[in-house]
């Protein structure tokens, strides 16, 4: 058995805090070795993944993951928020009594972990040396090596980050218990996700993938953060965070935003200008799906990526629709891919969406590491790739990243966009001048589940602000949180909603999306800072057909503009039903919420 004090004092782990956790949890593990890992140690453990065949190569510098078939997505229904107080209960955190679940994790992962490794990965959450450090310090205890390997491509990685911080630092616990012997999606399913939120414990049981395992990412860069942000004056939001800067003007601007799954964030926070604008406007990526927002001593309302890389869906990722990712995982950057398509002859990878279908099946495997080539004709149609297949990649390796990403200070943050994915209705984009009629558009954000949420796709659900399923304190509380937060600022950030999704009759887009979205995130800034009118409509303010910039759009396109820029005031009455039935569900929401909704449904009954 490893003596436990002997390696922490060879890895420099000082804090007594953390040795006395990890010491804790390497007794109930029953873990037959530890280890303490960095970001300095990649290339040896890539090294020990391949000799273990946890990995496989992927070409020069690239490698390629498989898990468990019935481990691919995050599983919201076994997904758990706990506290010791019921009022933290909302609709969408699946609360349970604190006192009910650690003893049942304890259990599941007493000696779970026997004759495996115990990795310790002290990790931080944010730009090192900025006001939310203590609450985004973190130590995840893990038994899987490609854990380790994702998380150091996904967070800053180090002793350094946690020594100094006394007991301010997350506990994080991960067992990937028996794959096979779960009962995974049965009455017997033995998987638990939980985020203890006011002990600052998370206990993941019973899986080796993304969200589930890699504890940093969504349990404690969403779940956990929001509900500290919550109890100390800050928001922790599933939202993309771009800058945009204007060439002509030297002005910057930085948009943060939530989209659902399956709504074109990752597209967006990585897009390029179209290049007919490209001679005026830069954009600089700092992150796809997590922003730590908050209101500095001088009233400006600033954020930045929790994240250190970018664990992004594979599917329909291809140089036309994302560039930027493509350019983010070429040969020797050191990507993980999951889930994807596999020659194990060749090393390529492929997915849905990639390119051309390889012709030649010798040596491809689909994620489910079965022959193509063997398949029958009943299953010769079947996806290649998972759905929910991801690459891995670290945010220096973004072309494109803004160079001030890792700024402890993070940046100014001037516009709050939200979309979902809606055929008709919502226009390209409105804007929303009001604060409670912004916070009220993102609760009732409406978009598509997705197979990265729960296997499902095609079924529209509300999604508020896209944190359903991050929710960790009641949805009143996090409506009340926000118009606080935001309310505090000084500098003006102004709200949207946007839709790339519009549909014709004939079923095909009316707006030709990526690079072009671009054009009316432009507007708004420009209608912010008072350069352009718009026209004023019951649900926002949208732009007037010579406000947007148009050249270089096709002519179809601009035939469409005029349909894009149109509110369905008919539609829009229905939806304000759904609305209300929706916002029923949230008790004691704020009356200024409810106000904001019947100032919207009296504009649409008098339009």
């Amino acid at each position: 058995m490893t003596d436990v004090n002997t390696v922490l004092d060879q890895a420099g782990l000082t804090n007594e805090d953390v040795r006395a956790y990890v010491a804790e949890w390497f007794a109930v593990t029953g873990a037959e070795r530890i280890e303490v890992v960095s970001a300095a140690d990649d290339a040896r453990l890539i090294a020990e993944a391949l000799e273990a065949g946890e990995l496989l190569p992927a070409g020069e510098g690239s490698y390629y993951s498989r898990s468990y078939f019935k481990d691919t997505a995050r599983a919201e229904e076994r997904t758990i928020v706990a506290t010791a107080d019921e009022r933290d209960k909302g609709t969408y955190n699946n609360w349970r009594p604190s006192s009910e679940m650690k003893p049942k994790l304890v259990e599941l992962m007493t000696g779970a972990s026997k004759g495996k490794t115990m990795y310790v990965i002290p990790y931080l959450m944010a730009p090192a040396g900025g006001p939310l450090d203590k609450f985004a310090a973190g130590v995840e205890l893990t038994d899987n090596i490609n854990v380790v390997l994702q998380m150091i491509r996904m967070a800053r990685v180090g002793v350094e980050y946690i020594n100094h911080l006394g007991n301010d630092f997350v506990r994080a616990v991960h067992v990937t218990g028996d794959l096979p012997n779960l009962g995974q999606g049965t009455p017997d399913d033995k998987r638990y996700f939980v985020t203890v939120a006011d002990e600052r414990t998370i206990l993941h049981f019973g899986s080796s993938y993304g969200g589930n395992a890699l504890l940093g990412k969504i349990a404690h860069g969403l779940r956990q953060g929001s509900y500290d942000g919550w109890k100390n004056g800050f928001l922790v939001e599933q939202f993309m965070l771009l800058g945009i800067s204007d060439k002509e003007t030297g002005k910057k601007y930085n948009i943060c935003g939530g989209f659902p799954s399956a709504s074109g964030k990752t597209n967006l926070a990585m897009t390029l200008s179209p290049d007919a604008l490209g001679d005026r406007y830069h954009v600089e990526f700092y992150g796809d799906d997590i922003a730590w927002i908050w209101v500095d001593e001088n009233g400006v309302l600033r954020g930045f990526n929790p994240e250190n890389g970018v664990f992004g869906v594979a599917k329909d990722t291809n140089e036309h629709t994302n560039p930027t990712a493509i350019e983010s995982i070429k040969p020797g950057l050191g990507v993980i891919y999951t889930n994807v398509a596999y020659n194990e002859k060749t090393q390529e990878v492929w997915w849905e969406g990639r390119g051309e279908k390889p012709t030649d099946l010798d040596g491809w495997l689909d994620w489910k590491g079965e022959r193509i080539a063997d398949r029958s004709p009943e299953t010769a149609s079947e996806n290649w790739a998972h759905p929910n297949s991801r690459f891995t990649t670290t945010l220096a390796n973004v072309p494109n990243v803004a160079p001030d990403y890792d700024d402890a200070a993070g940046v100014e943050i001037h516009g709050i966009i939200f979309g979902g994915r809606t055929r008709d209705r919502e226009p390209l984009i409105r804007a929303i001048n009001d604060l409670a009629e912004g916070v009220y558009d993102g609760l009732t954000l409406g978009a598509e589940a997705t197979f990265a949420a729960d296997g499902l796709e095609g079924v529209l659900r509300y999604d508020p602000m896209s944190m359903r399923p991050f929710m960790s304190y009641p949805e009143a509380d996090y409506a009340q949180h926000w118009l606080d937060v935001v309310g505090k600022a000084t500098n003006n950030p102004i709200f949207a909603h946007v839709n790339w999704f519009q549909r014709g009759e004939d079923g095909r887009f009316l707006w030709p999306g990526y690079r072009e979205n671009l054009r009316p995130l432009v507007w708004l800034m420009q209608y912010r800072n008072g350069e352009v009118q718009g026209v004023e409509t019951p649900v926002g303010v949208i732009p007037a057909r010579d406000e947007l910039l148009l050249d270089g759009l096709d002519e179809q396109t601009l035939a469409d503009l005029d349909t894009v820029l149109t509110i369905d005031t008919k539609r829009w009455q229905q939806e304000m039903g759904y609305r209300e039935d929706h916002l029923k569900q949230f008790d004691g929401l704020p009356d200024a919420i409810w106000e904001a909704h019947n100032r919207v449904a009296k504009a649409l009954d008098e339009a």
